[in-house]
């Protein structure tokens, strides 16, 4: 049923059918909508043959029906999955073939949940896996399972903040929950019912708020398999958003793809990317291991597709640049300008004005630099920096210039690379292999993934396993972001 509520003059709530309800001005708005709107919650567990959704099968599942936070109705029976189950699921749950063998399967035990659930928040302990397992089920059949969901996991982090872990165990053990059956569905879901009932009883605000109510799936191209959000992996790469005519409209990277791609995919605060979720049909990716490396691996890509919604890559992923120049006094002056306004090279360069800035103050201290002539304090006299003894004077001439010009210079040299040919050994995409990245007369030259026993050997007989490609600006200004800010690269000089 749905309420329309409404005001009147008289402090009365008038409610989407004939009867107006009274009620006193200093009782809570809110308790006074609680009475008439009560909101159920099934809280669910479920035990699988393996995890991912697309090649896994329900081999249990337990649903407890909670209303006014008592538990009102339940639902538990093992699950024929139809297959065999793995032996180290075997072990994990004490499910076997045998204890499911007359067991229903899932088509006949659908209709029944259906109606278990319908109208109310289907919660779990990590509950996307739950509930992707449950709609992947439902999708063999033909079937678009949809009901709002509600994650106890991240619930909990909010509600009752502080705890060294939030798994089940641990969490039901810091609170004193016994779970009489861990690793079955019917222990594991009454441990999170009463997880649920302490945190419904700490904050009904909060969990109310944090319910999600499917709008994003309303939303999202009809071609998009949701399902397959759960098969990227959450790792460094490079990840594609493709439309129905299987075009490449957007290239991104992250530490953590999964993640990015969930954000990018709930996105509905801006224009850009309201309308990109509405046109993506697949997704794939690239793992790299190195951030730096799916850094350089984006910015080409972008380069070779040209995705409609990289306008901003495609320009410049460094906007701002430092730059040096001489004053008629003979000083090099050091300051921060937008790349775009000039052809000139910069001496290295930043993502943001605060960073820029932040950066430059920093090695002002190390180098002890003039702010004045950084362009950080802007005066006709001497600058902050003399008055507390950091700044030996060159805002006012008082340091000779060959000697303020070669702490400059030494900071340049350090900004820029320090061995002419060198490689960047970095993190691979498994344990046994390494990623590198070749830079040869100040030049990126570029990447290559290699078994990481290559390195026991001189860089000439593994050298042709490294593509090489054209010169790159903004590789090159990649790679001095990421010596700038990487406390300990891995460097071998060749």
């Amino acid at each position: 049923m749905s309420f329309n509520y409404k005001f009147t003059i008289n402090n009365r709530i008038n409610i989407g059918f004939s009867e107006e309800v009274y009620f006193v001005l200093n009782s809570s708005f809110y308790e006074v909508i609680r009475t008439f709107v009560t909101m159920r919650y099934v809280i669910t567990d479920i035990e699988t043959t393996g995890g991912n959704p697309k090649n896994s099968k329900i081999t249990e599942i337990a649903m407890y029906k909670i209303e006014n936070n008592q538990v009102i109705d339940e639902f538990v029976t093992l699950v024929n999955p139809q297959t065999s189950i793995p032996y180290f699921i075997v072990r994990l749950t004490g499910i076997n073939d045998q204890m499911v063998k007359n067991a229903p399967t899932f088509p006949e035990i659908a209709k029944k949940i259906i109606e278990f659930t319908e109208g109310c928040v289907f919660v779990a302990h990590n509950v996307g896996f739950d509930y992707s397992m449950v709609r992947a089920e439902f999708k063999s059949l033909g079937y678009v399972f949809a009901r709002p969901t509600l994650c106890t996991v991240k619930l909990g982090r909010v509600i009752i903040p502080g705890h060294k872990s939030y798994s089940l165990g641990n969490i039901a053990k810091d609170l004193g929950i016994y779970i009489d059956g861990r690793h079955r569905a019917g222990g594991d879901a009454y441990a999170t019912v009463q997880l649920f009932q302490h945190l419904y009883n700490l904050r009904l605000d909060i969990v109310q708020r944090m319910i999600s109510k499917n709008e994003q799936s309303k939303e999202l191209h009809p071609n998009f398999d949701q399902e397959s959000i759960q098969e990227i992996p959450a790792k460094t790469g490079v990840y594609f958003f493709y439309n129905e005519f299987n075009q490449i409209i957007y290239i991104g990277k992250s530490k953590h793809i999964r993640k990015r791609v969930i954000q990018h995919l709930a996105n509905t605060k801006t224009k850009k990317g309201s309308k990109m979720r509405t046109e993506i049909t697949r997704i794939e990716y690239e793992l790299t291991g190195s951030e730096v490396v799916a850094l350089l691996r984006e910015s080409q890509l972008i380069k070779t597709h040209t995705p409609i919604y990289n306008r901003k890559l495609r320009k410049n992923l460094f906007p701002l640049g430092l730059f040096s120049i001489t004053d008629e006094k003979g000083y090099i002056q050091l300051k921060i300008g937008n790349l775009s306004k000039t052809n000139e090279l910069p001496i290295t360069v930043f993502q943001s004005l605060p960073e820029a800035k932040k950066y430059l103050l920093s090695k002002v201290k190390q180098f002890k630099l003039c702010q004045k002539l950084t362009q950080l304090y802007p005066t006709q006299h001497e600058c902050f920096g003399y008055q507390i003894n950091e700044c030996k004077g060159a805002c006012i001439e008082k340091e000779s210039t060959e000697e303020y010009n070669d702490r400059v210079s030494s900071l340049i040299h350090t900004l820029k690379f320090n061995q002419s040919d060198f490689i960047i050994i970095e993190q691979g995409r498994t344990k046994s292999e390494k990623a590198v990245i070749l830079v040869q007369n100040e030049t990126y030259r570029g990447f290559s993934f290699i078994p990481a026993n290559y390195l026991e050997h001189p860089f000439e007989k593994w050298e042709d396993k490294i593509a090489l490609e054209k010169e790159d600006r903004d590789a090159k200004q990649i790679i001095q972001s990421y010596l700038r800010h990487c406390k300990s690269p891995r460097i071998l000089e060749i």
